[in-house]
């Protein structure tokens, strides 16, 4: 389990394609103090530490995995959101994040606003995802609130912080992001979806 608060940015030092499985090395500030078999949330992607040399981790993906989130839009160089899972001794910032992606998004605009940025993310409503304005949404494996909802699309204001210290100064238009929806709205979601429920 995760918060969705970013510990810091990895740079992707290696990608080796082994049959389907791809194993990334990555080269971080927290990369030294992790442990083989830990669980490490990528871009908001759980996976599992398998090696660690000097200051770089290695973590290997599977097929679904790259087809299912941005891993596979990756190369040599790029960065990516780090974050440990959640210690249960202290107060938790951000939200309930599992670290298992629910699909990926578009970013359709990028708007500056005097101190802040407004990202708006369009995605495939069919699979059953939904948002709601003030809710809770992880982009990239980060922790961030909705401010305008709509059935293909939702939009985040990014802090000067936020926007610093993860790779939302990266994103263009047209990039695509990994989107995890919020634990209890795909409950709800689900619960009205099933065929004896009543609306």
């Amino acid at each position: 389990m995760f918060t969705g608060i970013i510990e810091c940015v990895g740079i992707i030092k290696n990608i080796e394609q082994e049959n389907e499985n791809f194993h990334f090395q990555i080269a971080s500030n927290i990369s030294a103090e992790l442990k083989i078999d830990q669980s490490l949330a990528h871009n908001g992607v759980c996976l599992t530490v398998t090696s660690i040399e000097n200051n770089m981790h290695q973590v290997t993906a599977i097929a679904e995995t790259m087809h299912k989130t941005n891993l596979g839009t990756f190369k040599i160089g790029d960065s990516l959101n780090l974050e440990r899972c959640m210690q249960m001794n202290g107060r938790i910032d951000g939200h309930i994040v599992q670290g298992h992606v629910d699909q990926t998004g578009k970013v359709t605009q990028i708007q500056s606003e005097d101190g802040s940025w407004r990202y708006t993310i369009s995605y495939d409503p069919s699979i059953g995802n939904v948002t709601v304005e003030k809710g809770s949404i992880c982009v990239n494996g980060i922790s961030l609130t909705v401010v305008d909802s709509g059935d293909q699309y939702f939009s985040v204001a990014i802090i000067p912080y936020t926007y610093e210290n993860t790779t939302m100064k990266h994103l263009k238009v047209g990039d695509t992001v990994n989107l995890e929806f919020d634990i209890i709205g795909k409950y709800v979601a689900r619960m009205l979806n099933l065929p004896n429920s009543s609306h």
